[in-house]
């Protein structure tokens, strides 16, 4: 079998088509030698027809001085991110989000590359979002009903949980107060609704909610949904407030603000510190009265140590601070949430079913509930899809939760049947209830255990026994 001959140039060339990125290269005379098929569909072109041509014959609406790749070339410094709006040669608005590279061979200039990310979809969605949410709160002037959007209070993070029960008497008290919130806590424990609770027992409940993730968009996109645009500010921008602007009056919500870049994070300390907000492009600024909550799931003290938060604005948010525990820290929940989401879906489903089995719910405490309450609801709602008896059984599970099961009960078996791990933790047992009686003094617990103190101290150290 004779061996297949691959070309080092086609390699690099299918790896660099099947990069989501469109990839135009240029020489030293602005002749395209590079470009992908991801570029031609963000300028609406075929690669023949640029390939091999210069640079600004085949795109006319550019120049010397327009051009970011003949920049490049000219200045030897790289532009990075750079947002750029324009319409292809089939009339659609493109977004994109550009690097610009120098080549360099030894020592001298050779050309440039251009990396560009598509967002238009992304923004139209975003702008479409804000379009909406600038309605709504037109509408909301004329009818206050529900104007703020919220569908949650305080009352319906439902818990039998003590410590639990006690962040919602605090939140209640603090909700009064304007000043910035930090609230941290796993995924899926509520803290989107608590939010929300909070803006409902606040002295603002009929001025608009609103959420960012701030997680979901990329950092250009995100700045000019959070500060507006002005026109002018790039090619292609309108003008259009951004969310502290759409906010005001009421409350902005940064969920999983740790994710957010740390050059925005500075942005955001500046209007935290006077409430003025200046849209991109914009030389004029404008105040407005918005309460931030910032949200974490990770502990605040692990997203400082790992720099993904800024010290001066972890400091700004954290005011007034509430920690949601993960549903495996609120074992009484469990129960209280099964029977209340049993219910929820009885009504939904027309069903009848009464709650859970006993064993399935000495399942559901063996179980660390990654996902916390979203998890349980989800598991619950499956669960009811497909009961035919009166109580919910381990039978009923998700394929996935039944595997976990299965597999924790075939390790625990396995364990319970080896000689040499059960004797171990036999003589580890036996020796500390010894210490105990003795308050750890070896020479009367070697008496009790009726062997050498040389012994004793021998398996003290082996067993790692405190």
């Amino acid at each position: 079998m004779t061996e297949m001959k691959v070309n080092s140039s086609e390699v690099l060339s299918a790896i660099l088509n099947a990069i989501d990125e469109g990839i135009h290269v240029v020489d030293l005379h602005g002749k395209t030698i590079y470009y992908n098929e991801i570029a031609a569909k963000h300028d609406g072109m075929t690669v023949k027809e640029v390939l091999g041509r210069p640079l600004l014959s085949v795109f006319p609406s550019l120049s010397e001085q327009t051009s970011t790749l003949l920049k490049v070339m000219r200045t030897s410094k790289p532009i990075y991110n750079q947002t750029q709006g324009y319409v292809n040669v089939h009339g659609e608005q493109i977004e994109t989000i550009n690097t610009t590279l120098p080549i360099w061979v030894e020592g001298e200039i050779a050309g440039a590359v251009e990396i560009a990310k598509d967002y238009s979809r992304i923004k139209k969605l975003s702008e479409s979002l804000l379009d909406l949410q600038k309605k709504m709160n037109g509408q909301t002037k004329k009818r206050r009903k529900n104007p703020s959007g919220t569908q949650y209070t305080l009352d319906s993070l439902l818990t039998v949980n003590p410590e639990l029960i006690e962040v919602k008497k605090e939140a209640k008290k603090l909700a009064k107060s304007n000043s910035p919130i930090m609230v941290f806590g796993e995924s899926g424990c509520g803290k989107e609704l608590f939010v929300q609770g909070i803006h409902h027992a606040s002295l603002r409940p009929n001025g608009p909610f609103i959420a960012q993730n701030c997680a979901a968009i990329p950092e250009t996109l995100l700045e000019s949904i959070l500060f507006g645009t002005s026109k002018g500010s790039y090619t292609g921008a309108v003008e259009r407030p951004g969310l502290f602007e759409l906010a005001d009056g009421g409350t902005l919500f940064l969920d999983e603000i740790h994710m957010m870049p740390i050059e925005l994070q500075a942005k955001l300390l500046r209007v935290l510190e006077d409430g003025h907000v200046r849209r991109i492009g914009s030389t004029e600024s404008s105040f407005v009265n918005v309460r931030i909550i910032a949200a974490m799931n990770i502990h605040p003290k692990k997203a400082l140590e790992i720099k993904q938060i800024r010290a001066d604005l972890f400091y700004r948010l954290n005011v007034l601070t509430f920690k949601l525990p993960p549903l495996r820290e609120r074992k009484e929940d469990l129960s209280y949430l099964t029977n209340h989401f049993v219910l929820l879906f009885n009504e939904i489903f027309k069903k009848s079913v009464k709650g859970a089995s006993e064993k399935l719910m000495s399942l559901f405490h063996t179980y660390s509930w990654p996902g916390n309450v979203r998890e349980l609801k989800h598991t619950i709602e499956y669960m009811m899809n497909v009961c035919e008896q009166e109580l919910l059984s381990e039978n009923d599970l998700p394929v996935m939760l039944k595997q976990h099961f299965q597999s924790s009960a075939r390790k625990t078996n396995q364990k319970s049947l080896s000689l040499r791990t059960n004797l171990l933790q036999l003589e580890k047992d036996l020796i500390s209830n010894a210490l105990r009686q003795t308050d750890g003094n070896i020479k009367q617990a070697a008496k009790i255990l009726d062997i050498p103190r040389q012994t004793l101290q021998y398996k003290i150290q082996k067993l790692q026994i405190e």
